[in-house]
């Protein structure tokens, strides 16, 4: 019941202080396990989740850093998210991840690991490559602009409505893990999904993956209408 009253609150406040395009919602699977990647811009785009989510086995990972303030703590509690140590290997919260989302659940994560105080995609981390590999289920990226604290914090002292944007692109799988040089692979994985989350942004968000070839080759594939 709370969990439906949260939902009901973020979705009749969003539309206040968001102005929010949505483009290619049609590519989010109806049903069974996924995992969203999104770049990450500011405090917004965990609300942005449950908006657009209309599903109730959504996994959301949290810093640990968050959980000093009781209300949010609470509100983490009643959404059955995951508070997670940022700064070490935190394999419990793997095992976690991964046993729901091999009972169907939604994982949505910021590669990244962080928000972006320059708006620009940083490096990947391997969490999500990792996970995604491990539960061999698709990966859909989604690229959001106009969520930056900055900008969402300043309209609000305005009384104005943010103009944010979400693109959602279409889903792919990555192969299994290899027994033999994982971290290559996983590598290899983390920049494949930082390089489709790229493609989705304009050029100015993309950061440290602008000049990447794999970026290059994916908007090309774009452009042909392959992607």
């Amino acid at each position: 019941m709370i969990y439906s009253l949260i939902r009901f609150l973020i979705r009749l406040l969003v539309p206040v202080v968001i102005r929010l395009e949505v483009i290619g919602m049609e590519h989010l699977p109806k049903n069974g396990a996924y995992i969203a990647a999104a770049n990450h811009l500011g405090v917004l785009d965990p609300v942005l989740v449950y908006y657009l989510l209309d599903r109730r086995d959504i996994i959301l990972i949290i810093a640990e850093k968050h959980s000093k303030y009781a209300l949010l703590r609470w509100v983490v509690r009643k959404l059955d998210a995951i508070y997670i140590d940022r700064f070490n290997a935190d394999m419990a919260v793997m095992r976690q991840v991964l046993k729901r989302l091999r009972k169907g659940g939604v994982l949505v994560i910021a590669p990244e690991g962080t928000r972006s105080r320059s708006g620009t995609l940083l490096e990947g981390r391997q969490g999500a490559s990792f996970l995604a590999a491990k539960a061999g289920v698709p990966v859909v990226p989604v690229g959001g602009t106009g969520t930056e604290d900055r900008v969402f914090l300043a309209n609000l002292k305005r009384l104005r409505r943010t103009s944010a944007t979400v693109r959602v692109g279409v889903p792919f799988c990555l192969p299994a893990l290899p027994k033999e040089d994982r971290e290559a692979h996983l590598q290899a994985d983390t920049i494949e999904i930082m390089c489709r989350i790229a493609a989705l942004l304009p050029a100015e968000y993309r950061g440290v993956y602008a000049g990447h070839p794999r970026l290059q080759e994916l908007l090309k594939q774009e452009e042909q209408g392959n992607l």
